[in-house]
């Protein structure tokens, strides 16, 4: 019989941490042990994600991180607190040895404090044997899939441009005046042109295939009037065939469960509410335009998350991750 893994979740009560939920519960080999909340500490989880109503009688704890994370049967732990905040929870709360962390902040992933980068699609062993993993960023996951099999051939060869759009829960649940439904509504906009945070952690992973590449990647980010998923339209330079792309890509993403190449154009509905990520290919007067499109909740932050958990524990990479999408 397959082990049960017994998790905490530190910052429950967050978008990311209701997502976990949402997966964890039905994971078949996950016991959530605790999800620590101090807003809503003893309140049902159902009453701050209200679709698990029916699927769990969990209360958030409000318990000293200290007896919580001295529970003897805990495995890992996820930190699905704000940026800045995994830092500071890691710096005042003693990790037992035995228990891996699994961060979905920014604070680790340029890999300092003993952290792994968790992009199974790039560095699959390493994180197997890692004690302590730093999940990547949403808009990053998927600008990183779409240029991944480009950079392991040595075929990025000239800028990198990229517009990419998201969904308001992209943004956390805390509210501010571009996450207000009267804002948001029927309206589009452009943030952080060119700055945006995870260019460092996409730099950091196409370096760790092609060394050499120091073009610029221009990155324009997109704020959607919609809740969930995000569309990153990458192109550079190519000088084969859309036939031969495909078969680039195929090669690469052939043993990974989730990263899947469309013959036909892709749209956002076909990954919202799953792991995957979707990537199509087109050829236009020696650019390559590649389409990539993932959930910003699931393969972008939380499922992405739990297929790190289950690539650690060797449990099957897709175990509790086989959710379907919602076609209309």
């Amino acid at each position: 019989m397959s082990k049960t893994i017994n998790i905490g979740i530190i910052g429950g009560a967050g978008y990311t941490g209701g997502e976990l939920l949402r997966i964890l519960i039905h994971h078949p080999n996950a016991r959530v042990a605790f999800a620590h909340s101090k807003s809503q500490a003893g309140k049902p989880v159902y009453n701050t994600h209200s679709d698990l109503l029916g699927d769990t009688d969990l209360l958030f704890s409000g318990d000293e991180p200290a007896a919580l994370l001295a529970q003897p049967d805990l495995d890992v732990i996820f930190l699905c607190s704000g940026h800045g905040e995994s830092a500071k929870f890691l710096a005042e709360n003693l990790v037992p040895e035995t228990v891996k962390v699994i961060d979905l902040s920014t604070d680790f992933r340029d890999e300092s404090n003993g952290f792994v980068y968790g992009l199974p699609e790039l560095q699959r062993e390493r994180i197997q044997s890692a004690g302590k993993i730093a999940n990547p960023g949403c808009f990053a996951t998927s600008i990183e899939l779409a240029l991944l099999p480009l950079a392991n051939a040595g075929l990025l060869q000239d800028e990198v441009h990229v517009s990419a759009i998201t969904g308001s829960t992209g943004a956390g649940q805390a509210l501010s005046p571009t996450t207000h439904f009267t804002w948001r509504n029927n309206n589009i906009s452009i943030y952080k042109a060119f700055t945006h945070q995870h260019l460092k952690e996409i730099r950091q992973s196409v370096a760790a295939l092609q060394a050499g590449f120091d073009k610029a990647i221009n990155f324009v980010p997109y704020r959607g009037d919609y809740t969930r998923g995000i569309m990153a339209n990458v192109y550079t330079t190519f000088s084969g065939s859309r036939e031969e792309a495909k078969a680039l890509y195929h090669e690469y993403y052939a043993t990974h469960p989730f990263t899947h190449v469309s013959d036909a154009p892709i749209d956002l509905k076909q990954v919202v509410n799953t792991n995957k990520c979707l990537i199509h290919l087109e050829k236009h007067d020696g650019q390559l335009l590649v389409t990539s499109a993932i959930d910003n909740l699931t393969k972008g932050a939380s499922g992405q998350a739990v297929q790190n958990m289950n690539l650690i524990f060797g449990l099957p990479e897709d175990a509790g991750l086989r959710l379907k999408s919602v076609g209309f």
